[in-house]
């Protein structure tokens, strides 16, 4: 398998979300960060969107477990549109993402006055199947949400890392359904967030979740797509 930056790179050319229904994007993202603090971050970068125009966004979560997102785009055409009945705040930001090394990325809210945070990538057996096993599956089975509970309730515990939900409603109420083309583990992370360090890569004590979307126990990058269909 090619590097993280490699493969990343080629998503970031994909160009227009793939036909379907519902709102699509593509891209990837950092399903959650867990750190000896009590915060959670997570990143996504959507290249494509079929909404609006692309754009990344950092969620935080602090010790008392309120969430915050800063987005490059407005809330309304980015991630606060799907959870943001679930937010504290959410505001439009400057996000930076740097690569270097192939496996390691730097991401900055503000040019750090915000957010550094750093992450090395890594591949293991399990992700290397899961992302062989993901690209071999017809996309038809995608679509179904049977087969996405199957897939998410078998990572979790093959990829250490709690529950993991590629389907379900998130707070605002749209279904959501995930298909990670590939992934990798986040093998090591440090965050400095408004001058304070965040302590070291740890689970929590009780998993977070925002309403069906599972904050995985470790960090994981997921590369792919994602669609959301109108919520009830």
């Amino acid at each position: 398998m090619r590097s993280p930056q490699a493969l990343i790179d080629a998503v970031e050319r994909a160009g227009e979300p793939p036909a379907g229904a519902g709102e699509r994007f593509v891209g990837y993202g950092v399903t959650g960060v867990p750190f000896s603090s009590g915060y959670v971050l997570a990143l996504r970068r959507f290249a494509s969107s079929s909404i609006g125009p692309g754009y990344t966004s950092v969620w935080i979560r602090n010790p008392a477990g309120a969430w915050s997102m800063h987005g490059t785009a407005a809330p309304g055409l980015s991630c606060p549109r799907y959870f943001g009945t679930a937010l504290e705040s959410a505001s439009v930001s400057g996000i930076s993402i740097a690569w270097s090394g192939g496996h390691n990325l730097t991401v900055d809210v503000d040019g750090g006055a915000v957010l550094h945070w750093e992450l090395t990538l890594r591949p293991t057996k399990v992700t290397r199947l899961m992302s062989a096993v993901s690209g071999a599956a017809p996309e038809r089975l995608w679509r179904n949400r049977h087969f996405l509970s199957a897939m998410g309730a078998v990572a979790g515990p093959f990829l250490g890392a709690g529950h993991i939900g590629l389907t379900g409603r998130v707070p605002n109420g749209q279904i959501f359904a995930v298909h990670p083309r590939w992934m990798w583990i986040v093998d090591g992370s440090r965050a400095v967030l408004g001058g304070q360090d965040l302590g070291k890569p740890s689970a929590l004590p009780v998993q977070e979740k925002l309403g069906d979307f599972w904050i995985p126990q470790r960090g994981i990058l997921m590369a792919g797509t994602v669609a959301f269909e109108p919520g009830k």
